[in-house]
């Protein structure tokens, strides 16, 4: 069973869920998930918590305590706030190089599903009729602690954008797509390092490229433990084959320590 999470307390999330049940045929059952409303369709359903979804940890167990179910992967439809208010659809895995500011434990990675993040791009590019930014984002926020693959696809980035129709039904048809392929594909995965948080490297190479990206450390989180490079490949569904660095984009010793490990593990290294 696939989950689709949303929650109440979100106006991006309301609306990505309202564009799914009006436009792929969801139906409420009599179940309820923290009390509210499950809808299904074959075999995914749409969940609703009352509270922010980055604090979620432990949320696949919740969902089996409470459903009896274990998710396949749980897709996570919110909002994305930025003082930029960059108008944009983005796309990343949780999980925190450092401290767990914003949700999640410290130094901890969810389970990363390289080729759901990557056909969530394309196709929200695809899509994208708005003008808006479609990116993936750098790992971070919570929730951390999860022990199925996860993902968050976001509207961004302020009130004006979380409420458009239009951003909705893409984020939606994207969400359904992805749901639908993402274990009949294949495609070379990576580590990502170094860049800015919305990794435009990392973006353009996947969307121009066959390479679908896994975790990503933005500048930002350098300099980056060697461990946690390590827990970011184990922390990825299927095979990593390469660790592939924004050059100018990523501190001297983290750019060094991760051709050494590429080498090591006998990785493709990627500098860009």
């Amino acid at each position: 069973m696939r989950v689709i999470m949303t929650t109440k307390i979100d106006l991006a999330s309301m609306n990505i869920k309202e564009r799914l049940v009006e436009n792929f045929g969801f139906t409420e059952t009599d179940k309820l998930f923290d009390g509210n409303p499950i809808y299904r369709r074959g075999q995914t359903l749409i969940l609703t918590t009352n509270d922010e979804m980055i604090y979620y940890d432990g949320l696949d167990r919740a969902i089996e305590e409470q459903l009896g179910i274990r998710p396949e992967i749980i897709v996570f439809a919110s909002r994305h706030s930025s003082k930029q208010r960059l108008p944009a659809l983005t796309v990343h895995v949780t999980g925190n190089w450092g401290k767990g500011i914003y949700g999640g434990k410290d130094e901890s990675l969810a389970i990363a599903q390289p080729a759901a993040m990557k056909l969530a791009l394309l196709k929200m590019s695809e899509l994208n009729d708005l003008g808006w930014t479609v990116c993936y984002e750098a790992t971070h926020h919570g929730p951390s602690e999860l022990e199925v693959p996860s993902f968050f696809i976001e509207i961004g980035s302020s009130e004006e954008e979380w409420v458009v129709d239009r951003a909705g039904e893409i984020i939606a048809e994207t969400i359904i797509h992805v749901l639908e392929n993402y274990e009949k594909v294949k495609f070379p995965v990576a580590i990502g390092i170094g860049g800015g948080h919305y990794a435009p490297k990392q973006t353009k190479r996947a969307l121009e490229t066959d390479l679908a990206f896994s975790h990503i450390a933005a500048k930002y989180a350098h300099p980056l433990k060697r461990e946690l490079i390590l827990k970011a490949i184990e922390r990825t569904s299927g095979n990593v084959d390469a660790i592939y660095v924004d050059w100018k984009g990523s501190k001297g010793e983290t750019r060094q320590m991760a051709r050494a490990l590429a080498e090591e593990l006998g990785l493709e290294f990627i500098r860009d």
